[in-house]
C-alpha cells in the first residue's frame, strides 16, 4: 500500500518548505502555506521507521471538519481542502508555544502527579486523584514548540508572560480561544459518544494581525479520547479507559522500553501492529465524524496531491 513519507514538489511560485514531524508545509509567494498531511507516525518527539496507511488523510479530514465546525467562535487560517491529505491557508506567523487543555488527569499529567508533581505549568492538580479522574475545570498547561528535534517542554503562563514570548495581550486572546474551542470539542464528542480528554491547539497572526487557530484540531494525534460509555464504571474498578489516541502508540512503545530517551531503540513495528495502528485511526474517524471514512485512491498518491494542489494553485 502506497503511504506518504518525503515530500518533494515544486509547485507554482513556490518559495520554500518546512518539514514538521507529520506534516510538510510549502510556502506560496509568502501568502498561502500548503500542509501536506503524511502518512508518518510520531511518539516521544520521535519520528517512527514505518508509515502508517491513510493516517495523514484521516488527520487532514478530521482537521479540516472540526475547522470547519468551530469557525463560528474561533477564526482559522484555512482556505481550501484540495487532496483529501492537504490543507491551503493563510500563511501566518506562528505563536512560538502550543496551547494545551486538559479536561481530565491523564498522559503527561498523570505521568508528572504520580510522579509526586502537584503543579503542571504554574497550574496546582488536586491532592487525592486518580488516573483519569476529571479535574474541576479543565486546567490549560503550555508547551513551548520544539524545534530541530527537541522535545517540547511544560512552560508556565508566568514565564511566557515574564520572557516576553507572548504579550499578554495576545496571550488572553489564546486562553480565551482555547476555553472555547474545547468546550465545543467537548461538546462534539459527546453527540458521538466519546469525551475529550485533553488537546493541544496552535495559533498564529495573519497579515493583518489576526489571531487564528492553525495546523490540526481535535485530531488522535493532538487530542485523546475516552469512551463515555462505562467511563465512570471503569473508573469506580480502578480500570484502564478505553480511549482513542495516539497515547496506544505511546504506551506500546512505553512497554517495548522506548520513549525517546538517548540509547533507546525504537521496537520494531510488524504488519499487523501497523495495520493495527491503521485500523485504530480510521476507528476514531468514524466514532468522532460520525461518518464512514472512505479511503482515497493511492496507487499514486503523489501524483494525485501534486495535481489537484497545482490545479487549486493556477
Amino acid at each position: 500500500m502506497n503511504t506518504i513519507n518525503d515530500t518533494h514538489f515544486n509547485f507554482p511560485k513556490q518559495k520554500s518548505i518546512y518539514k514538521g514531524k507529520v506534516r510538510e508545509v510549502y510556502n506560496i509567494n509568502d501568502e498561502l502555506l500548503v500542509m501536506i498531511a503524511s502518512d508518518r507516525l510520531s511518539a516521544f518527539d520521535v519520528i517512527m521507521p514505518k508509515q502508517i496507511p491513510f493516517k495523514g488523510q484521516i488527520l487532514n479530514q478530521i482537521a479540516s471538519k472540526m475547522l470547519d465546525a468551530t469557525s463560528d467562535i474561533v477564526p482559522n487560517w484555512i482556505v481550501n481542502i484540495p487532496d483529501p491529505n492537504v490543507a491551503i491557508g493563510h500563511l501566518c506567523n506562528p505563536f512560538k508555544v502550543e496551547m494545551v487543555i486538559r479536561g481530565y488527569m491523564s498522559g503527561h499529567a498523570a505521568r508528572e502527579y504520580k510522579a509526586g508533581k502537584r503543579l503542571l505549568c504554574g497550574v496546582t492538580m488536586p491532592e487525592g486523584m486518580k488516573e483519569n479522574d476529571k479535574f474541576p475545570k479543565p486546567i490549560i498547561t503550555p508547551s513551548t514548540k520544539a524545534v530541530n528535534g527537541e522535545h517540547d517542554e511544560d512552560i508556565s503562563r508566568e514565564e511566557i508572560l515574564d520572557q516576553g514570548i507572548i504579550s499578554k495581550e495576545d496571550y488572553l486572546v489564546l486562553e480565551d480561544y482555547t476555553r472555547k474551542l474545547f468546550q465545543r470539542g467537548t461538546e462534539i464528542a459527546q453527540k458521538q459518544g466519546l469525551i475529550l480528554v485533553d488537546t493541544k491547539y496552535e495559533f498564529g497572526k495573519t497579515k493583518d494581525g489576526k489571531i487564528v487557530v492553525i495546523d490540526e484540531i481535535h485530531t488522535p494525534d493532538s487530542s485523546r479520547y475516552f469512551y463515555a460509555n462505562r467511563y465512570q464504571e471503569r473508573q469506580d474498578k480502578g480500570e484502564n479507559q478505553k480511549q482513542l489516541s495516539k497515547e496506544f502508540v505511546r504506551q506500546w512503545l512505553i512497554e517495548n522500553s522506548f520513549q525517546g530517551l538517548e540509547g533507546q531503540q525504537i521496537p520494531e513495528m510488524n504488519n499487523q501492529k501497523i495495520n493495527e495502528i491503521s485500523n485504530r485511526y480510521i476507528e476514531l474517524y468514524e466514532q468522532i465524524t460520525g461518518e464512514t471514512f472512505i479511503k482515497a485512491n493511492t496507487d499514486d498518491v503523489l501524483g494525485r496531491i501534486e495535481k489537484n494542489v497545482t490545479k487549486f494553485l493556477t
